[in-house]
């Protein structure tokens, strides 16, 4: 598919989203702009967060992604890339913490592996946004090198297991009705048939919530999980027993273009506030956008964002088309979420010392992009990734 012909119905669609964001979330934001400006959020945040996924799911948009066999949209990647663009690109806060499109907090196509029973449990109230999950993976001593996690889920008499360990940077975590726990079952196996993904519901006794975990984001506070001696049953394992981390691999080619996409978008809000501060901003009788350095670090910008969104397009397109992914996900969000940290770093020198207050909300996303280098794969084990598929 050449890469300018979008087809109209996305266009149409990113039309609809853009409506829906301009008349229900932006009012709700700038009623909150002045604390906004002062502490990047605002009281009330995670209940208006809340309505609005809501009303995202009664729009049909929270469930976009997921094939229509299970009452989703079936949308394309492609669709999926200018819908996150699209959310991203005014530097509002609610289109970017879940509350249209999740990433990990609802329905994402790991849970196509679900029972006909799961799915009336877990994965239908994520598809109506009656109920959230976390993605409860990442441990201490078990970041990119994931199968070394320590959690254990151990058989018990009498059928049924027994679950204990720590997990931390889980996003979600705090407000989840249930967690997908991700689990040794043979150490000796470990991610070659020794990893098991259990369904576990918020309140089960021993299942905790034990510390807030603060970052460099206003936006992102995930948690740590603690379980102390965990029940779950057969029918809360999720896919097949020992093959946890293959039903995760259903949803990583989808996550990580979402977050090439939503690179592109702060990228282009970055851009943007950048051209007008540097065309209204007068220095020595003159805007600063006149001066050559100012100039260069403009275009250095608008060209790597047109770089980017030519590469993620692509890479989309061409999953649609039947490609696996393995590269084009990799590839895709290895650029642009290495090229938004570039963008912004420079929005900031072109504003000066105002872009270092809060007050313009700069600073506040620059911080959070840089997060987008370490989830869904580091960079560096993207590059490894994709020389891989290279043949290295």
């Amino acid at each position: 598919m050449p890469l300018l012909n979008i087809p109209e119905e996305l266009i149409e669609l990113r039309s609809s989203l853009r409506q829906f964001i301009d008349r229900e979330i932006r009012p709700v934001e700038d009623a909150h702009r002045q604390e906004i400006q002062e502490t990047g959020r605002y009281e009330g945040i995670k209940d208006d967060r809340d309505k609005i996924r809501k009303r995202s799911a009664e729009l049909g948009f929270w469930s976009l992604h997921m094939p229509e066999e299970v009452g989703g949209g079936g949308l394309s990647y492609l669709g999926q890339v200018l819908l996150h663009e699209e959310g991203s690109r005014d530097g509002l806060i609610l289109p970017q913490v879940e509350s249209i499109f999740p990433v990990v907090s609802g329905p994402t196509p790991i849970y196509l592996d679900c029972t006909e029973a799961q799915r009336e449990k877990y994965l239908y109230p994520l598809m109506a946004a009656d109920k959230t999950t976390c993605f409860a993976l990442t441990e201490p001593e078990a970041g990119s090198d994931a199968q070394r996690i320590a959690t254990r889920a151990e058989r018990v008499d009498g059928g049924g297991w027994v679950i204990n360990g720590r997990k931390h940077f889980i996003t979600g975590g705090e407000e989840a009705s249930f967690a997908l726990v991700f689990a040794l079952t043979d150490s000796e196996k470990r991610a070659k048939g020794g990893i098991t993904a259990f369904f576990v519901d918020a309140d089960a006794p021993g299942y905790s919530v034990t510390r807030v975990q603060r970052t460099m984001s206003p936006y992102q506070n995930p948690v740590e999980l603690t379980f102390d001696n965990v029940k779950v049953n057969d029918d809360q394992i999720l896919g097949q027993e020992g093959f946890g981390f293959y039903s995760a691999m259903r949803g990583i080619n989808g996550a990580r273009l979402q977050i090439a996409a939503r690179a592109l978008g702060l990228a282009q809000n970055f851009l943007d506030r950048s051209m007008e501060y540097a065309k209204s901003r007068v220095a020595f009788g003159r805007p600063i956008g006149s001066n050559q350095y100012v100039q260069g670090m403009l275009v250095d910008s608008y060209a790597e964002l047109e770089q980017a969104r030519m590469l993620v397009y692509r890479c989309a397109s061409e999953i649609d088309e039947g490609a696996d992914g393995r590269r084009q996900a990799a590839l895709a969000k290895m650029v642009a979420v290495e090229m938004v940290g570039r963008v912004g770093d420079r929005a900031i020198q072109v504003h000066g010392g105002n872009g270092f207050m809060t007050e313009l909300g700069l600073e506040a996303w620059y911080r959070d992009a840089r997060a987008m280098r370490l989830y869904e794969g580091t960079t560096e084990i993207l590059k490894a990734n994709v020389a891989k598929t290279l043949g290295l």
